[in-house]
């Protein structure tokens, strides 16, 4: 029988319970935080040998090397399945499709007469994509993280990925790669890749900006490294936060929860109603549905640890914890989701309806799948192209705009004790003489 860690009125839910659901840390988080220092260290100190040691430790291979060669991308992508082809390269033209129309466009403003302003965008130079392994091949992870960086001109891309049993990457993440359009793939996983990315070793290129989805380790690792590059969000184990009023379909609503669950022991799935009914025929469905799901272990210990079925009193109950739980996933499936999500401001990114369920984002819609998890997304957005963009400012005065701006700039360097800054412009004043 398949049991959730927490079910009951939202309103009367404990300090404790309320922490299990709004914080969502790793119990072990201190842990995770010394050993991730030390894996940094390690690669930071000893580059390709600390990551050739670690793919023994933890991967259970011995490298050789750690970059797989273009020819092994092409002869992955040739013998690949031709269905699971096909929907690879359907999925690149949608993410490429809706991500480069995200790319932002140069801004000119003349705030005064003579004083003209501009912000330019530009790509990055090389940009680290981390593609999760281990119980699973993710090559949906590849595109998501390649194609946006191909569509806003970065020239360098690599992306790490950890090797298989037989020290290499699944045949379908090293098609993705080619799909993609990714410059580089190298075979090292966990916090040993985010930090290869962040302080380059001799097989993987220091990169500017480091995103991609992983487990503790890599998020962990992403956080400590952020302060040397740019990180897309702290994205960790999956969630989903499924909303419903009086309506919805029990079976649906359970098979999201499944689909996020079997991810991760440690993801982290929800359902909140203002329906009892509804909730009750949702606890009943669940046990039916786990006993049939191929990965029911991992589905199982994901509910036992962070799966929640909460009863809200009234719609705004329902929103209100909508907005506080924060959700990676959020399935709006209420009456009128558009009106609904009018009012959200806190989720990675939102299914509205219920026809809408969230592995068509996982895959196909062209939306991306990299998002802020355990309530980050109260800060951060999901990756998009702007991740791989960086920009600066301009600024151009002409003669008359100078001579116009230059007494009170003056005036305001003299307040703050800053004479040279006064003379600079009175000699752009109409009284300040020649050039």
């Amino acid at each position: 029988m398949s049991r959730v860690r927490i079910r009951g009125r939202i309103a009367e839910l404990g300090e404790v319970e309320r922490r299990i659901l709004f914080e969502r840390r790793p119990d072990d988080e201190r842990d995770v935080r010394a050993s991730t220092t030390a894996l940094l260290d390690e690669v930071r100190e000893r580059g390709d040998t600390a990551l050739l040691e670690m793919a023994r430790r933890f991967d259970g291979v011995e490298l050789e090397t750690l970059e797989v060669p273009r020819e092994e991308w092409d002869a992955a992508l040739d013998t690949l399945d031709p269905q699971v082809r096909a929907g690879l390269e359907r999925a690149a033209r949608n993410v490429r499709a809706f991500h480069a129309a995200l790319l932002p466009d140069e801004v000119v403003v003349e705030v005064e007469p003579g004083v003209r302003l501009g912000r330019r965008f530009v790509p990055l130079g090389a940009v680290g994509v981390y593609a999760p392994g281990g119980r699973a091949a993710y090559p949906s992870s590849v595109l998501m993280g390649v194609v946006p960086a191909v569509a806003a001109g970065v020239p360098e891309i690599v992306v790490c990925t950890p090797p298989g049993p037989d020290g290499r990457p699944s045949a379908e993440v090293l098609a993705a790669a080619a799909i993609g359009g990714a410059t580089r793939l190298v075979t090292v996983g966990g916090a040993g890749a985010i930090g290869a990315m962040a302080f380059g070793t001799d097989s993987v290129p220091r990169c500017d900006a480091i995103v991609g989805p992983g487990n503790k380790w890599v998020l962990e690792a992403k956080r400590q490294v952020a302060g040397d590059v740019i990180i897309d969000s702290p994205a960790g184990p999956s969630e989903v936060l499924v909303a419903a009023d009086d309506v919805g379909n029990p079976r649906r609503i359970v098979a999201e929860l499944i689909a996020q669950a079997e991810h991760d022991p440690e993801a982290s799935v929800a359902f909140v109603t203002t329906s009892e009914e509804l909730l009750d025929q949702v606890a009943m469905t669940l046990p039916i549905l786990v006993n049939q799901a191929p990965r029911q272990e991992v589905v199982e210990r994901a509910l036992a640890s962070r799966g929640a079925l909460l009863l809200a009193d009234d719609r705004e109950e329902m929103l209100a914890f909508v907005e506080a739980y924060a959700a990676e996933h959020l399935a709006l499936w209420t009456r009128d989701p558009e009106a609904d999500l009018a009012g959200i401001r806190t989720a990675g990114t939102v299914f509205l309806g219920d026809d809408s369920a969230v592995a068509f984002g996982d895959y196909m819609t062209g939306a991306n799948h990299v998002l802020p998890t355990a309530g980050t997304a109260r800060s951060f957005s999901g990756l998009s192209t702007l991740n791989f963009v960086r920009s600066f400012t301009w600024q151009r005065l002409d003669a008359a705009g100078a001579a116009s701006l230059a007494g009170d700039v003056a005036a305001l360097a003299k307040a703050e004790g800053l004479p040279g800054h006064a003379d600079a412009v009175r000699m752009r004043s109409a009284e300040g003489g020649a050039r």
